[in-house]
């Protein structure tokens, strides 16, 4: 079945990804006060985030009038770094902390996806993770990530699509679009799960 797409979201990877799978869409950030949502595990916190944007979209678009399905996917991501979680640095000096952090012990990202059928207002939502294990990052590296300045956009200002960055990845347990904020397996089952009608959840 044929849809109109929405991605709450302003996030490069995640609109990179959706256009290497072929699908097009219109994009509307949902600019919430992330901070102001808290919860104890990133599992929790994750939901709780995709969930917000979500909801702050449907509350600023209220009729849908396209003959097809509309669906509206936002998203969030953490990084769990030796149990502590990490959201997108404040500052360079944490930046080069969460970043240095890495080539001692993996890199956890946790990400939710929340899927809205817009018209019958079915909404999914799945959990991913995956983990990252990198070589160690030179001090001169991690200030060029700095420097450029997009770590300040990603969880734990972690970026392992970057060039920079990927030459140092070891492996991964998990898949790099996962590892990236949007897994595709987990996304096309929400999508199949919202335009089925099968219940609503979250």
């Amino acid at each position: 079945m044929s849809f109109h797409l929405i991605l709450g979201s302003s996030s490069p990877s995640r609109q990179a990804l959706l256009k290497q799978w072929g699908y097009e869409f219109e994009t509307e950030p949902a600019d919430i006060d992330e901070k102001s949502i808290r919860a104890e595990t990133a599992e929790e916190l994750v939901q709780k985030l995709a969930l917000a944007k979500s909801e702050a979209i449907l509350a600023r678009r209220t009729r849908f009038e396209d003959q097809k399905p509309t669906l509206l996917v936002t998203a969030d991501q953490v990084v769990v770094h030796e149990g502590r979680i990490l959201e997108k640095p404040k500052d360079a000096k944490e930046a080069h902390e969460f970043i240095s952090g890495y080539s001692c012990s993996p890199a956890v990202t946790v990400g939710a996806i929340v899927v809205t059928n817009c018209q019958s207002h079915r909404r999914e939502c799945g959990l991913d993770r995956s983990e990252i294990y990198f070589r160690p990052i030179p001090d001169s590296v991690i200030q060029q990530l700095v420097e450029e300045g997009s770590v300040y956009y990603c969880a734990g200002g972690l970026q392992v699509e970057n060039p920079l960055v990927s030459k140092f990845v070891d492996h991964i347990v998990g898949t790099l679009d996962s590892v990236m904020g949007l897994s595709r397996q987990v996304l096309e089952d929400l999508i199949e799960k919202v335009i089925s009608g099968q219940s609503l959840k979250v």
